[in-house]
């Protein structure tokens, strides 16, 4: 599993746009990694899917109410990574409406959750491998702080505490 001080995986998200503009066209487009952390300070959190009940509840809505304080703390970007594919990825920033606030980026295959080992099998309730809930401040592309979360839990991933890490 990745920890503290690790480098994030070499991997591609991809990520819907709705409007084309500066090398993105309309639809899933693909963002390296590497290159999207690189220089920058990202509060990265990750659920198990799109759409259910914590993740569309709680999870989600905290970042977007705290984008402000996060920003103001030194954090360049906000992600949220999921299994899922970008179009319903896209479709859920719409529903959260986190435009300009947190970038929706989907890990279709599972690459990423693999990569940093931190997956979540719920294959028994249909929903295949997944990513765990965690979240993790990322400095120059390095974990500097790394929050998961026991199994149906959600108490260290939020955005209070991605708040608290970063101030500290």
């Amino acid at each position: 599993m990745i920890k503290v001080g690790d480098q994030l995986p070499d991997a591609t998200l991809m990520e819907y746009s709705e409007v084309e503009g500066n090398g993105c066209s309309i639809g899933p487009n693909p963002v390296k990694v590497s290159e999207a952390t690189k220089g920058k300070t990202i509060a990265l959190f990750a659920l198990p899917g799109a759409f259910t009940p914590t993740c569309s509840a709680k999870h989600v809505p905290g970042y977007v109410e705290k984008f402000n304080d996060l920003k103001g703390a030194g954090v360049d970007e906000i992600w949220c990574v999921s299994v899922n594919d970008a179009f319903v990825m896209g479709a859920w920033a719409r529903d959260q409406k986190t435009a300009g606030k947190v970038r929706m980026l989907a890990d279709g295959s599972g690459d990423f959750a693999k990569a940093t080992g931190l997956t979540l099998d719920l294959t028994a309730r249909g929903m295949g491998l997944r990513s765990n809930r965690y979240s993790m401040l990322v400095k120059d592309g390095k974990v500097a702080a790394l929050n998961v979360e026991a199994p149906g839990k959600f108490e260290v991933s939020d955005a209070q505490t991605m708040l608290s890490q970063v101030k500290g």
